[in-house]
């Protein structure tokens, strides 16, 4: 990779022993895999406890949409903890908040504690930018890029690995015991980085930016509500569009907060950078396409047969659908670090797009066969791993070793916004789809959706190959 840090010359690595190094980095993806599959434990098990707790279906599916959001608002404060001195204290603190949210999980309490449980173990996505900070810092150049490579990709397939295994224990043995999964592997996790997480290099200093974390935590909670809340766009479309209006106002609020703050939450300026912007913008529209296909074709599969179409496949079934997705994603994850010593990463992020967008095109073609979708999963989840392999090679190409927490933390919540989006969309095309007194939308409202998607991985494509076009024109001038 070529291109000079922002804000200054890279600090130089603190590596690790040669046998540390060896456990370092399995602990770093086991950490990185955990938090990941326990965040989106809420998915398959969505239904059940809307049975067990006696709940609506909307109410239940705050147990993903509060993990999503305590991600997202945690994320950035995170990822500036990560940048400096306190980097092992603040992995350790935050695996102790969410096991002890997987507690209140797996305990007999009312709604509510499990809502509380689901937010503490939402916060554990915003380590995956640690994760990455701690390999760059302590692995050698070459070994840390293909392992950051690695924790962005299991960051995404964990949700893969934790779907069927959720929705197996909960057909055993209740809600309850699909939660205790969580309680387990995270228990291992925080026992995991207490024995391998090192301490941060010396000499680093951050202090949280408290304003600009409260309005950028006010501003993120009202775009992913929006995008979770899909009835209130159809039903109160004035209210939406002023909470929307409201969200935009707030992420204005916190720029100008950023710019002036001497110690920025997230260091706004390096954002601007071309490289990171364009690499943000690709992440945010992929994010929405990506995210698009993965609801399409585990909701088509879920469908009853008296629909007119889908499977009717039961939700642990329905799980297996994404064993591809996971499979392949991991595999490209794999290749990307070769390929990667050849191709340029925005070309890569430009040739993982359009993998995604054949994805869309396949199930938009194809998708009468139970095969069908398993091949379109497959080709998702190549796609997705090639894309989150490549896209920290981009920002962290032009970004300072002490910066590469908060760099991709703020990565990540664009992530974030994208997936929820992504989700939104595909529930809106969906909805426009289902006739008057039908439970479920019509064939074509699927292929309609397909559409969006394969347009919104046409513009990361684009938005890709003109990072490349400027990558060459200042390696070469």
């Amino acid at each position: 990779m070529t291109g000079q840090p922002v804000g200054g010359v890279a600090a130089k690595a603190f590596p690790v022993a040669r046998s540390e190094a060896r456990l370092l980095v399995p602990a770093l993806m086991f950490i990185a895999l955990v938090v990941a599959a326990v965040a989106s434990l809420g998915t398959p098990l969505i239904t059940s406890v809307a049975t067990s707790f006696h709940v609506s279906l909307g109410s239940a599916q705050w147990t993903l949409t509060v993990a999503l959001l305590s991600g997202a608002v945690a994320t950035p404060v995170l990822g500036r903890l990560g940048a400096g001195p306190h980097r092992r204290a603040a992995i350790l603190a935050t695996l102790a908040v969410v096991v002890a949210g997987s507690a209140l999980t797996v305990l007999p309490l009312p709604f509510a504690w499990l809502l509380a449980g689901r937010a503490a173990q939402g916060v554990g996505l915003g380590l995956t930018a640690l994760m990455m900070g701690v390999a760059r810092d302590h692995l050698p150049e070459e070994r840390s890029a293909a392992v950051i490579a690695l924790i962005s990709v299991v960051s995404i397939i964990g949700a893969g690995v934790g779907y069927p295994l959720a929705a197996l224990l909960a057909e055993l043995g209740g809600v309850r015991a699909a939660y205790g999964l969580g309680l387990v592997v995270t228990a291992a996790a925080l026992l995991t980085a207490w024995r391998s997480v090192p301490e941060a290099p010396e000499g680093r200093s951050a202090h949280v930016d408290v304003a600009g974390a409260v309005v950028l935590a006010a501003a993120l909670l009202l775009v992913l509500f929006l995008a979770g809340e899909r009835n209130l766009w159809s039903r109160h479309l004035a209210v939406a569009a002023g909470l929307a209006v409201v969200a935009v106002v707030l992420l204005c609020v916190w720029a100008v907060i950023e710019l002036r703050s001497t110690t920025p939450l997230v260091d706004v300026r390096a954002v601007r950078h071309p490289a990171v912007a364009g690499a943000n913008l690709a992440m945010f529209v992929g994010g929405i396409g990506m995210y698009l296909l993965l609801t399409l074709i585990t909701r088509y599969a879920q469908t009853p047969h008296g629909a007119g179409y889908g499977f009717g496949l039961t939700t642990f079934v329905a799980g297996l659908v994404l064993i591809p997705f996971s499979v392949l994603g991991f595999v490209a994850g794999k290749l990307t670090p070769r390929v990667r010593t050849r191709i340029a990463d925005p070309l890569l992020l430009a040739g993982s797009a359009v993998v995604v967008g054949g994805g869309f095109a396949l199930f938009a073609a194809a998708r009468s066969d139970l095969a069908e979708l398993f091949a379109a999963m497959g080709v998702l989840g190549f796609g997705v791993g090639g894309f989150s392999a490549a896209m920290p090679g981009v920002i962290l190409a032009v970004t300072p070793k002490s910066e590469t927490s908060s760099a991709m933390s703020f990565n990540y919540v664009v992530r974030s916004v994208g997936y929820s989006l992504g989700s939104a969309i595909g529930g809106l095309i969906l909805a426009a789809g289902t006739g008057p007194g039908h439970l479920f939308p019509d064939d074509s409202a699927y292929t309609t959706a397909a559409l969006v998607g394969i347009g919104a991985m046409a513009i990361t494509t684009l938005t890709s190959l003109a990072l490349a076009r400027r990558r060459s024109s200042e390696t070469n001038p």
